[in-house]
This record gives structure tokens, sequence and C-alpha cells, in this order.
């Protein structure tokens, strides 16, 4: 790396990172510059996970685990809500190095394992503070929905996230900017990230003795399921142990039945992003009396006139066991037609974040409209929508002109006629 520029990392250390395991030593950096974009540089390491997980499955229980339309939707919104920091620095760091630059108390020093140790700490339970209020106050809760709009459980849905959520999470941090210098800072929020994903699957069981410390697919598989006592339950992050000293822990039990208690029915990850919003809105305005209507913003989503501030438990939907995952009849030649396409997509946008320091910014915004067209037009390829076929040929017309004019590029360049085709 140039001086002062991000650091390379290793693929070893790529590979730790994911599960948390880059001690002080190999992951502290004086500067916010110098710090690896470890979760970018972790795409090839999701793709690989993402296989074997497939290929434990298949041996396992002789099924995959899960469906190509609700991949190609947790792929999407995971795309989707990385598209704003193409653009800008993430507002986490902004608003942190802010608050450090202008009230800081004093200065940890950056190279002491001391302050690795207690970032950790602290990134988790900031973490944890704002996992619960977002599944408590109903404004923040539209933004966070959309990771559990999944009714499948499995490493696509650790991609699944809301472009929204950054911009409610960023406050929480800010106490340990008043002491820990942005680097650190920088690099635990990335780890706790990272450590996320690997938890979001079936086919790990339980951990032992780890159980009891870390978050775990067993804790977090019931964190994500809509059985009644699976609601509210298991907000770490990283570690579990303040859901066992504020009373939110709950370990696997029942078989979990997975995403909201009323799902949303759909794979258009633009409406994924924005109904809960609109939800929002009409409740807001058809519910009579002024406190009344500050309630449906910042109580939780359950709640309703003459209810505790978190809903009645007793209208929680009850479980049968026998719960079928939205499913849309599609052919087959339909869903293979999304998939390869949206493997296009994903290589366009590798390209883009591997050359954004390089394009003008017409180009940038340009390419990063295309790929939002292409993901709704897919969502709604996969609902066997009426208006999918109408809005995939306006798709594929303004891609030939774009690609043809060289707005856009492969990674690969023997693929261009392939494209184009």
């Amino acid at each position: 790396a140039e001086a002062g520029g991000p650091r390379d990392t290793a693929p070893g250390q790529q590979l730790r990172a994911l599960f948390y395991a880059l001690p002080p030593g190999e992951s502290s950096f004086s500067t916010v510059e110098e710090v690896p974009d470890y979760v970018d540089k972790s795409i090839p390491f999701f793709i690989t996970f993402i296989g074997l997980e497939f290929a434990v499955s298949w041996i396992q229980k002789r099924k995959l685990p899960g469906r190509i339309n609700d991949g190609i939707s947790s792929l999407s919104l995971g795309i989707l809500s990385r598209l704003p920091d193409v653009l800008f620095r993430s507002i986490d760091l902004i608003s942190y190095i802010y608050v450090w630059n202008n009230y800081r108390l004093f200065e940890l020093p950056w190279d002491s394992p001391w302050t690795w140790y207690l970032t950790l700490l602290g990134v988790d339970f900031a973490y944890y503070c704002f996992h619960r209020i977002s599944h408590e106050v109903n404004i923040i809760w539209a933004a966070h929905q959309v990771h559990h709009s999944s009714e499948d459980y499995n490493l696509f849905t650790a991609l699944r996230q809301s472009v929204l959520q950054k911009y409610t999470s960023w406050m929480f941090n800010l106490p340990m900017a008043l002491f820990i210098p942005p680097s650190v800072f920088a690099v635990h929020l990335q780890f706790n990230l990272l450590y996320q994903f690997w938890i979001h699957t079936e086919v790990i069981s339980k951990l032992g003795p780890l159980e009891w410390i870390l978050n775990t697919p067993s804790h977090h598989r019931v964190h994500h399921g809509r059985n009644p006592y699976c609601i509210d339950k298991n907000y770490g992050g990283t570690l579990i142990i303040w859901d066992r000293i504020f009373g939110t822990f709950e370990a696997e039990d029942a078989k979990v039945v997975y995403g909201l208690t009323h799902p949303v029915n759909s794979f258009d990850p633009i409406m994924l992003q924005l109904r809960p919003l609109a939800h929002i809105w009409n409740t807001f305005w058809a519910t009579p009396g002024f406190c009344n209507k500050l309630s449906v913003i910042f109580k939780g989503p359950g709640w309703g006139p003459g209810k505790p501030r978190l809903g009645l438990p007793e209208e929680i939907p009850v479980i049968t066991g026998k719960e079928v995952p939205f499913n849309p009849p599609v052919p087959a030649y339909l869903n293979c037609y999304a998939l390869v396409h949206f493997a296009i997509i994903v290589d366009l946008y590798t390209e883009l974040l591997a050359s954004i320091s390089m394009l003008s910014q017409g180009t940038v915004l340009l390419r990063i409209g295309f790929i939002i067209l292409s993901l709704a037009s897919f969502g709604l390829l996969m609902e066997n929508k009426s208006k999918a076929g109408i809005l995939e040929i306006i798709r594929c017309l303004v891609f030939i002109g774009v690609y043809k004019l060289g707005y856009f590029k492969s990674q690969f360049s023997f693929l261009d006629y392939a494209y184009e085709v």
C-alpha cells in the first residue's frame, strides 16, 4: 500500500477476520486511512462459504439450504445496502471522527492490546443496545426488519441488509469516540459485522462451552425465529453475554420457523426496503390523537392504542409447523435466466468497487442506477409479475446501449461479446 493508504491483507488474515480471529498485533493501525476494507475484501470468502454450506447441507440432509428466489433477493438487498458507501464514507465513521476531533476527553494508545480488547467489548455492547432498540422502536424496526424478512436461514440471509439501518445505528457508537481512536473503532466495526456472517446457518448445531460466551448459529437461529418463544431474544453480535446479563437470552428449543410474524411475501428489494415505512406513514395518519401518533413511531411494532409499549404477546401468530414459505411458481428457465443475469450484475458491482477511484461521478451514478434497476427487475421476475417482462426488456436495452458506449466494464474482457448476446 502507498504511505497513508489502506493496508493489504493476506488471504489467511482475511479469512481469520471473518471469525474475529485477527489479534491486536495484526489489526492495529495508527490512522483510519490505513485500515483495510475487510468487508469488501471478504466477498470471495462469502461465495466460498456459501458453496461449502450447500455441499454440507446436501451431505447432511440431502437438500439445499435455500431457494434461488430467496437467495437472489438476499444478495440483492446486500448489494443495495452497500451502494451508498460507494459514494460516501460511512456515516458511522464520519460521525465518530467528528466527535473524536472535537470532543474527546482523552486518547487511549492505538497500539495497545488493552485498547483493542476494550473496543471489542465497546463495539459489541453498542451493537447489542442498537439491536435491541431496533426491535423495540417501530421507526428503527422499519429499517431492521429487512434482515428478518427471509423465510430461509442460510449464509445468504447474513448478506440481507437494510439501506437505512446504518443511518440509525451510528449514534450508539459515539460514547467510544470520547477516548478510543477512530482507527481502532474502524477495525472492530468491520470485525463485528463480519463475525455475524457465519452464524447464519443451519449446518452447525451446537458449539459446546462456547455457547455460554459467543453468539453462535444456535443462538442466532432463535433470534431469526417467528415462534413466540423466539420473539425479541438473543440480540448479541459477537458475544451472547449481554443477553444473559440483561435477560434477553433464550436457548434454541422447538424447531424454529424463520421470518417475520407477518410475512412480507415479496422478493422485490426496493419494496422490501420501503413498504414498512409506508405502513408506518399510513398508520400514523389513521391513528387518532397526537400522543398516539407519536407512539406509532416510537413504540414497538406490535403497539396499538390501549396496549403495552411492545404490544401483547398473545397477539403473536401461533406457529403450527405447517407454514409454507412464499414461493410463487416460476418456470425453471426463468430462474436460470435470473441467476445468469444476477451473476452479471455481481461482476459489474465488484468491478465498480475495484475501479471507483478512476471513474467520473456521472459514470458511478449511472452504474449505481442501472444496478438498482436490475435488482428491482429480478425481484419482479421471481414473483412472476405481469410487468416484469416489459421492465426486463427496457433494462436489457439500456444495458446494451451503455455497455457499447463504454460506461460499463466487466472484470473479464473475454466475456464482453457474451454479455452483449
